[in-house]
């Protein structure tokens, strides 16, 4: 990122609290070089949003996805679905295939079940690694997070430095954004939704952390459910606390 970018970054970079979402998104794509900005989702509802938005502005943009290892059957098959209804290429980032031998060896197979800490440590190793790879070559990632999916993301704000990853820009455009905002919009751009929600489920990650839910919900309450007194996150959206920030930055 040049200088004279990141001196319009620090000077707009609030203002975009009170921005709608197409602005939030417009604005980061403007401001950062193509291929130095991308939109990273799992291809939940908010984040198939943000994709939308994204490529109406410019269908050249960057559209990345991680995936672990075990995610579902259908993530897979949607991805494909995804591709063909833009006509293009989503990127897919992986754990390192060594780091996954050695940690199945030493824990085994669903070693997530047996510890939050191997649970954690086991979404570090799938998620947060090849989400840190992805993002050390970025200036800016827009993502799909809401204040409403939970009491931990009730503050998100619009825009924000993303310390957890060197200070690059972190925009989520659809952080003021109501569930049925959400499912308006999907349905009046006919952007596809993953078939799992169809299912009951309310938030989609990997195949054996992640099942379907009672209508009504907490839409993170299917998402580790033998957890107790556990932050239902793997970690990639972490906000670090930092001396003289005052509070989560």
């Amino acid at each position: 990122m040049t200088q004279l970018t990141r001196a319009v970054v620090d000077v707009e970079l609030p203002e975009l609290e009170s921005a709608t979402a197409e602005v939030a998104v417009a604005w980061a794509l403007r401001s950062f070089a193509r291929g130095r900005v991308a939109v990273v989702t799992a291809l939940q509802k908010e984040g198939m949003v943000v994709v939308d938005l994204a490529l109406r502005l410019d269908p050249a943009v960057r559209i990345a996805t991680i995936d672990t290892g075990r995610l579902p059957a259908e993530t897979h098959a949607f991805l494909d679905t995804a591709r063909a209804r833009y006509r293009r290429d989503i990127e897919v980032r992986r754990p390192q295939p060594d780091r996954v031998v050695d940690f199945l060896a030493a824990h085994g197979p669903d070693a997530f079940a047996i510890s939050p800490e191997l649970r954690l440590a086991c979404c570090e190793l799938r998620k947060v690694e090849p989400a840190a790879e992805l993002l050390g070559g970025l200036d800016c990632w827009l993502t799909g997070l809401r204040r409403g999916h939970s009491s931990l993301r009730a503050d998100t704000p619009v825009a924000e430095r993303d310390h957890a990853h060197g200070g690059i820009v972190k925009v989520n455009p659809l952080a003021a954004w109501s569930e049925a905002q959400v499912d308006a919009y999907l349905a009046e751009h006919a952007v596809p939704v993953h078939p799992l929600y169809a299912q009951g489920y309310r938030s989609i990650g990997c195949a054996p952390c992640t099942r379907a839910v009672s209508p009504g919900a907490d839409i993170r309450s299917g998402r580790w459910w033998w957890e107790q007194g556990v932050d239902t996150e793997c970690g990639i959206h972490r906000r670090p606390r930092l001396a003289g920030v005052g509070g989560e930055a």
